[in-house]
């Protein structure tokens, strides 16, 4: 575990009721101890949407959303089954119904684009991240990945596994090769400079996901997002993260064929997609059911330097 998570960790064993808020002093993270004002009852942390798409994870699930759950922000965590048949759907019928969950069941398999898609939709906080149902990428990193919205940086950010990260299990090399193919076909068409365009973690201001419009149903989704988001000239940030990696036996889904389709679908929505994006003129970034820890707010909170971040922009 890399030096940002460990941190977290220990950060985040303070009390789980309510949030943390985090700022940036001296180019280091600044945690503070999840708490309202007692006067003002002003909410340290904006609300996180964590969107999860499903498809036939029995084995990885309730691992997952256990370590989702425990990193004490304030989250609704959004579960879209994309028609599981090996046992899915029954665990996630545990979690319908409770408090900070929402769980929708896609009537059949319509593809990880069509499931994101609906997640989105049923997204009501003030920032949106994309969180995959194995083990592949670290809930603990959320901190990190969303700092640069909340320092009014960025309006979307690209968690990086090829950016110099904490920990990187070492796998396929066709696989890395195929990765950084796409994502240099990528910067060619959106004169952007990512270094992991394939990457799972995307978080958005929500306004900007809610009315992005979106037709990939399948693996689709990460090209189509990025050249989008790119036409309409939003700012990113990366954020070099962790990644543990699976082999098809342990479940991993995507092949060569879907390497194609993401090609595809770069060339296609760079060069023949007319379809409009919309530029929201968002402003200042805002938590919506109240204002960001104030300076009497930050005096009544416990709070933790962390390590130096690791962020940068595409020029």
């Amino acid at each position: 575990m890399g030096a940002n998570s460990e941190f977290a960790r220990s950060v985040f064993g303070l009390e789980r009721e309510g949030a943390f808020a985090a700022s940036t002093v001296s180019g280091k993270l600044r945690f503070c101890k999840a708490s309202r004002h007692p006067r003002s009852g002003v909410h340290v942390s904006p609300l996180l949407s964590v969107v999860i798409p499903v498809y036939n994870e029995r084995a990885t699930l309730e691992e997952l959303i256990s370590r989702v759950e425990a990193v004490p922000i304030e989250k609704e965590i959004i579960l879209v089954d994309d028609g599981s048949t090996d046992g899915t759907r029954e665990i996630l019928g545990g979690y319908d119904g409770r408090d900070g969950f929402v769980v929708k069941f896609q009537p059949e398999n319509r593809g990880k684009g069509a499931a994101l898609a609906e997640g989105f939709r049923l997204a009501t906080g003030d920032i949106v991240i994309v969180q995959d149902a194995d083990l592949e990428y670290d809930p603990n990193e959320y901190p990190i990945l969303i700092q640069p919205i909340l320092d009014g940086m960025a309006d979307v950010v690209y968690g990086s596994r090829f950016a110099g990260g904490p920990a990187r299990r070492v796998l396929f090399f066709w696989h890395s090769l195929g990765n950084m193919f796409l994502t240099l076909v990528s910067n060619m068409l959106t004169d952007l400079n990512l270094s992991d365009m394939e990457t799972c973690y995307k978080v958005f201001r929500r306004p900007i996901i809610q009315t992005m419009p979106l037709a990939s149903k399948r693996f689709g989704f990460e090209p189509e997002i990025t050249i989008k988001i790119a036409r309409a000239r939003y700012r990113i940030y990366e954020v070099a993260i962790s990644y543990d990696g699976r082999t098809y036996a342990e479940g991993k889904k995507i092949g060569w064929r879907d390497g194609l389709e993401a090609l595809w679908t770069l060339v296609y929505y760079r060069l023949f997609d007319s379809t409009p994006v919309p530029k929201l003129d968002l402003g200042p970034f805002v938590v919506s059911d109240a204002a960001t820890i104030s300076a009497e707010g930050a005096r009544n909170a416990e709070c933790s330097e962390g390590p130096d971040v690791r962020s940068t922009r595409p020029a």
